[in-house]
């Protein structure tokens, strides 16, 4: 059991114990690290924060009184891509990263105000937001020495877990959507150039966009992105995250009207950021279904069936 205080979101503690004995583990020994992380980076832990899926989050109190966020990772994350990441970006599109802890799965950043998806605002706006961070977050130099292995191209991947948890799963959705999931994948694995790769955020979604807490460089949007997976890839992919999301927006919508509106989203994404609109329509629906497959693969049905839904719709 955690102590008061240390309190994790339901999603990641059923994470957690998905993983067995390590993420039990995980969950035994997080009062302790946390009070290890208060001593070494002088700290004082306060309420924990709602909205993580994969951390422990929780506000603190640095010397001076700045305010702060602890964030403690599922042991099976591999956060060095994060960090480096985040040291690489300076707070250029990102949150500020002030201290790291590889070994415990620890970071220390800058504290932020509500994320996006939190504030009302319609659709395209945040869609709008979420283009002009982008072109931001792109700015994020590049490895010396980039390198992607042809074995691990986000498009192959993908294509092999829809494949792989179709099957396992028991076949949750339609053979069509996952077919076409499977066409898309082998198309944007045949497009792959690296010399148009960027440093892709992975996962920028409205969640993890959030509000400054006062003006500054590098967040002219008003927002930095957190929590980015930082890997090489066609920038297509990051605005492809962006339209995998809207599934309140569109249950409940005939399949035309459904395509209609999320057509017109991409759309957006493609004049907003220059990028090539098939390819941003290829990637969300790619997304759409290894989303919504790996999520029902930990057991959030409630979360992982609406992707699955609107795929039915959006592939006719």
């Amino acid at each position: 059991m955690t102590e008061p205080g240390v309190e994790v979101q339901p999603v990641v503690r059923q994470k957690a114990r998905g993983l067995g004995a390590v993420g039990e583990r995980w969950l035994t020994e997080l009062p302790g690290l946390v009070r290890e992380l208060q001593r070494r980076w002088s700290i004082r832990v306060g309420a924990p924060l709602t909205g993580g899926t994969s951390s422990y989050v929780a506000r603190a109190t640095a010397r001076g009184g700045r305010d702060v966020v602890l964030k403690i990772a599922l042991p099976q994350a591999d956060l060095a891509p994060q960090v480096r990441t985040l040291r690489r970006a300076r707070g250029e599109g990102y949150v500020r990263l002030l201290a790291d802890d590889l070994d415990r799965h620890a970071t220390l950043q800058e504290a932020l105000g509500p994320p996006l998806d939190r504030l009302g605002l319609a659709p395209r706006q945040q869609l709008e937001t979420l283009c002009a961070m982008l072109r931001s977050a792109w700015r994020v130099p590049r490895p010396a020495e980039p390198r992607v292995d042809p074995a691990q191209e986000k498009a192959r991947t993908l294509g092999e877990l829809v494949a792989r948890l179709w099957e396992s799963l028991g076949r949750p959705c339609s053979e069509a959507v996952v077919s076409l999931a499977l066409t898309y994948a082998e198309r944007r694995a045949a497009a792959f150039d690296p010399d148009r790769c960027v440093v892709v955020h992975g996962d920028p979604h409205p969640a993890n966009a959030l509000r400054t807490v006062s003006p500054r460089a590098g967040a002219e949007a008003g927002f930095v992105f957190v929590d980015p997976d930082g890997f090489l890839a066609d920038p297509a992919y990051d605005l492809g995250v962006v339209l995998r999301d809207w599934c309140a927006e569109l249950r409940g919508r005939d399949p035309a009207a459904a395509r209609a509106l999320l057509r017109s989203y991409g759309a957006l994404l493609a004049d907003r950021t220059g990028v090539d609109g098939d390819a941003i329509w290829e990637w969300g629906f790619l997304e759409r279904v290894s989303t919504g497959l790996f999520v029902l693969n930990f057991g959030a049905e409630e979360l992982g069936r609406p992707f699955l839904d609107t795929a039915e719709s959006l592939r006719r």
